[in-house]
């Protein structure tokens, strides 16, 4: 009964004109910073290649996967730092599927030991909607207003940030679905995305180990009705190109979160597990997974020889 109740709900919630947060929160929000601002495109010296895998309410049907994939790179032009990235966000909720297609670029300016970075993006958002097999409890329901067939749309989304990277510490602000996107959805439907406004610092604490050191971290996300809050504490062990941690973190009234993963050379992966306090349960939790990996392209190192004779090599 609990299934199907939930099944139900998670069908008709999103049809309403507002029902929440548009943006998800993954576990690793901290690995994920080229997702939540725009400004991060391009951080560092090097080519950043991300995604990440989210699995919530384990056990219960129609529940909420989405899945997130983007890169970006570094560039300079006019003798400044420029970044610029793209990604593509899906996430199916029962009957409903949200999709943002992006592009975003940055602009990025040394201050002292850190870099501040400002950056916007544009997209697009789809939902679509497939009742197909739907079947509801009143059998003689008839509401020409509900769709009967497999329907969809799309508008414009428009995002900026900024954000400012220290060796100690780090903060970024941003704002996301400026536009206030609404998607028309057949004759009579429409899905409204609100905007929202994402907040995210940490710091980096050493400690009498030289290869331990202490990262806490903090998010918070609000559409300006509903807040979300994340405290996050990571110990991390650093030597040479690998580097392993562990964590907790906290949102206060919902969830409890573990989380461990590995830097080795150029690749990383994470896993995040929610459990949630609320009368959900501890089982019915979030499973998110996170995979990265980041190179060097320097078009600069070329060989002279371009046509090499046989004697030589």
């Amino acid at each position: 009964m609990r299934h199907r109740l939930l099944t139900t709900l998670l069908c008709l919630l999103p049809a309403l004109v507002a029902w929440g947060q548009f943006d998800v929160h993954f576990g690793n929000y901290w690995q994920l910073k080229g997702y939540y601002n725009p400004s991060y495109s391009g951080a560092g010296d090097r080519i950043n290649i991300a995604g990440t895998y989210s699995m919530q309410l384990l056990g219960f049907d129609g529940a909420p996967q989405s899945m997130w994939f983007g890169a970006d790179l570094p560039f300079k032009l006019f003798g400044k730092m420029h970044g610029a990235g793209a990604g593509f966000f899906n996430e199916s909720i029962g009957k409903f599927k949200n999709q943002i297609f992006y592009a975003q670029y940055s602009y990025r300016q040394p201050i002292r030991r850190g870099v501040l970075s400002g950056g916007f993006r544009l997209g697009a958002v789809t939902v679509s909607f497939d009742p197909t097999d739907l079947v509801f409890v009143d059998e003689d329901m008839d509401d020409p207003a509900f769709p009967t067939s497999e329907t969809d749309g799309m508008s414009f989304d428009l995002g900026v940030g900024l954000a400012y990277e220290h060796p100690w510490f780090w903060t970024a602000v941003s704002a996301a679905h400026l536009t206030g996107p609404t998607v028309k959805m057949g004759d009579n439907g429409e899905y409204k995305v609100k905007p929202s406004l994402n907040f995210m610092a940490g710091g980096n604490i050493k400690t009498g180990n030289p290869f331990i050191s202490i990262q806490p971290s903090f998010m918070m996300q609000t559409d300006f009705m509903y807040y979300r809050y994340d405290i996050t504490a990571r110990m991390t062990y650093e030597k040479g190109t690998r580097s392993f941690y562990g964590g907790v973190g906290y949102s206060p009234g919902t969830s409890v979160s573990f989380m461990f993963g590995a830097r080795i050379k150029d690749f990383v992966l994470g896993y995040a597990y929610e459990m949630f306090t609320s009368a959900i349960g501890a089982a019915s939790g979030n499973h998110d997974i996170v995979l990265g990996y980041s190179f060097e392209m320097n078009f600069k190192k070329k060989t002279k020889n371009k046509h090499k004779s046989i004697r030589i090599l």
